[in-house]
């Protein structure tokens, strides 16, 4: 058998659908939002270069908006504007755009602690959790390490989808977050990415990580709560095919191997060609607020593995 040692292809096809189409009064807020933000004078509250960036018009997407707007319950327009730009000003002090690198981040990725690696049946990519490999002390680098591997799953996101699978394993005793660091990634998956997370897989829970999950989830939203699944079996539940779900640990057909020096290039490549891939299509379409995603992504070429991506395993000794 192939072990695998780099991430899997992003789909060019799922079974995820366009946004439904909205109601008359959900048209009225989204107009209302895309109004504002798409005005020539616009300028995000607060801050001393307040013109949006390129890359901040191409995060303000038709589903974007959207997704924000769905987060408010689409209780008014100015209650998804207020969020859109908290996240604005929140993704230019963070860094997201220039700080959080691969470069940066990357002494938190050499044991693998968080890998992305296939997509469930919706299409959804999935980011494993696993904390027995935690190889620095508590440090803010480490929420750092969360933001870009969110980021660079939302990269590898293809046409129709816009949430992810979360899958944690606290198998092998593993080091797990304080409450302060929980707390505070929770925040950010709550505040920033509204409507990102499409269901959390958690396996081997110890006594420990049980009574903090009972501390832990009366902070998350009630509708986060009901995506979250414990100790499920990911093929036989109809949440991924075979091939594309880890065999260790999690029931798969795939024997996947975390070698950094394989993995970690595989996957800034692919990231940074599908996002550049994107933004070409978006250029095209405009270059505006509001182009959907769902178009850019249908008509670019998709980011191919590198050729690093399996490697044989050597034949048995006679």
């Amino acid at each position: 058998m192939s072990t695998v040692y780099t991430p899997l292809p992003t789909p060019t096809t799922s079974d995820a659908a366009k946004i439904p189409a909205p109601t008359p009064e959900q048209q009225k807020l989204y107009d209302a939002v895309l109004t504002h933000f798409s005005a020539d004078a616009y300028t995000i509250p607060g801050e001393e270069n307040g013109k949006l960036t390129e890359a901040e018009k191409f995060w303000l997407s038709y589903e974007c908006l959207n997704r924000y707007l769905r987060a408010v319950k689409w209780k008014s327009a100015d209650a998804a504007i207020q969020r859109l730009e908290a996240t604005l000003k929140w993704r230019r002090s963070f860094g997201v755009y220039d700080k959080i690198t691969a470069e940066f981040v990357e002494p938190e990725a050499l044991t693998g602690k968080e890998v992305i690696f296939g997509n469930d049946v919706q299409g959804r990519p999935a980011v494993y959790l696993i904390p027995s490999r935690q190889n620095t002390q508590e440090n803010p680098k480490q929420i750092d390490f969360v933001v870009y591997m969110l980021e660079s799953a939302i990269d590898l996101m293809g046409p129709g989808v816009e949430s992810l699978a979360l899958l944690i394993n606290f198998g092998d005793r593993g080091k797990n977050p304080s409450m302060g660091t929980s707390r505070s990634v929770l925040n950010i998956l709550q505040e920033h990415y509204p409507e990102r997370l499409g269901s959390a897989l958690i396996i081997n829970i110890p006594f420990l990580v049980n009574a903090f999950f009972k501390l832990i989830l009366p902070f998350v939203d009630p509708i986060t709560r009901q995506k979250v699944h414990f100790n499920p079996d990911t093929v036989k539940d109809g949440l991924f095919t075979s091939d594309n779900i880890m065999k260790e640990h999690w029931g798969g057909a795939v024997d996947f191997k975390y070698e950094h020096e394989k993995y970690w290039p595989a996957l800034v490549e692919m990231t940074t060609k599908q996002r550049a891939a994107w933004m070409a299509k978006w250029e095209e379409l405009g270059a505006k607020v509001g182009v959907k995603e769902w178009d850019y992504k249908a008509s670019a070429p998709q980011a191919t593995v590198p050729s690093t991506e399996v490697a044989e395993s050597a034949p048995a000794s006679s």
